[in-house]
């Protein structure tokens, strides 16, 4: 595993505090690990499918490895449609980031989703671009990179899956039931032209169409759409943890296992059953990255909002336990160490503290 990792963050204007079922896809890795508990077989198979899927990256980050039986760590979740075009088009962009920190004391997780058009640096590359072309200017590494350079926290672990374990968990759960906000009209996932067509409505929507209704751009902006795969991932966890579905475990498994790469042992991610099983009293918050639409020499980019985001960093640093404040007073008039004048006030500084 890598020695070092980095760090960098965003924060959006408002939070609200969600159960677990709001998470995207730490959930479905919390039951393929917990299903443990009702069975050695399968326990076993849960850590046969988590080992084949483990890929650790060497690369220097913001801080050492850290335990996450006895530390807050963060997790990098990274969704990349790897379909046979996008590998003949080259190097596969990323199509969804959300960056999850998970605080030991408080029980209590904040889920940052990243729009995949957002404008930002793209360390090793030199060059200011959408922060999804990351992945296709070198992989997990500089997608990780780029993460802790943008929000300065760092990143402890990444998981990533493509769009087939998507499909294939959804297929393996008999589907899932989604209240589409829409009718609208997508691409499926061989990139076949309105193969796909959702009604208005509450539905059973089988992989192919979850799928389309997560991907889709047409309807609305990168917010909602990361919305939307809320809303999916919602459906997923409810249908996963109904009785019925206990029969569905193994094959729910293998589709997560066949399309899924992590730098997270078994025993590591056994660590986070802790959370899965606080209850109510685990706090949950999803967050959303404040800024506006934008064209640059006329390409469209997301363009993130500089004060959010530094609220956003200082929310993340805090909550992993790394941000050191420091108070001092100050006089009217006077001239603070930064240079700004400043009226009667405390004045506080935060520094990260990895």
């Amino acid at each position: 595993m890598s020695e070092n990792r980095r760090v960098n963050l965003h924060h959006p204007k408002k939070k609200k505090r969600k159960r677990i079922v709001r998470w995207i896809l730490m959930p479905l890795l919390l039951i393929t690990v917990t299903v443990g508990a009702y069975g050695a077989h399968l326990y076993s198979k849960a850590e046969s499918v988590i080992n084949k899927s483990y890929q650790p990256i060497d690369r220097e980050g913001k801080r050492a490895n850290v335990n996450p039986f006895e530390e807050n760590i963060s997790v990098l979740f990274i969704g990349v449609d790897d379909s046979q075009k996008r590998k003949l088009e080259g190097n596969t962009r990323t199509d969804a980031m959300m960056l999850a920190t998970f605080n030991k004391d408080d029980k209590s997780v904040k889920l940052l989703s990243i729009p995949r058009d957002s404008y930002v640096y793209i360390p090793g590359q030199d060059v200011y671009t959408k922060i999804n072309h990351a992945h296709a200017y070198g992989g997990v590494e500089m997608t990780l990179d780029t993460v802790e350079n943008l929000l300065d926290v760092p990143v402890d672990y990444y998981v990533k899956m493509n769009f087939n374990a998507f499909m294939d968990v959804i297929d393996a759960l008999n589907g899932i039931e989604v209240d589409v906000p829409v009718t609208f009209t997508e691409q499926d996932s061989k990139d076949k032209a309105g193969a796909i067509t959702l009604e208005k409505g509450l539905q059973t929507l089988n992989g192919e169409e979850a799928l389309a209704l997560a991907r889709t751009r047409k309807i609305d902006n990168d917010i909602e759409r990361g919305k939307r795969q809320q809303l999916i991932i919602k459906a997923i966890i409810s249908k996963a943890a109904s009785a019925k579905s206990v029969a569905n475990y193994t094959d729910v498994m293998e589709a997560i296992g066949e399309n899924m790469s992590t730098d997270l042992r078994f025993n590591e991610m056994v660590s986070f059953i802790d959370y899965a099983t606080a209850g109510n009293k685990l706090s949950t918050e999803t967050l959303n990255l404040a800024g506006a639409d934008s064209r640059i020499n006329g390409i469209y980019y997301y363009q993130l909002d500089e004060a959010a985001l530094a609220q956003t960093k200082l929310e993340l640093q805090t909550h992993l336990g790394l941000a050191e404040t420091t108070t001092t007073e100050t006089e009217t008039g006077t001239t603070t160490d930064t240079g700004i004048t400043t009226d009667p006030a405390t004045t506080t500084e935060t520094t990260p503290s990895y």
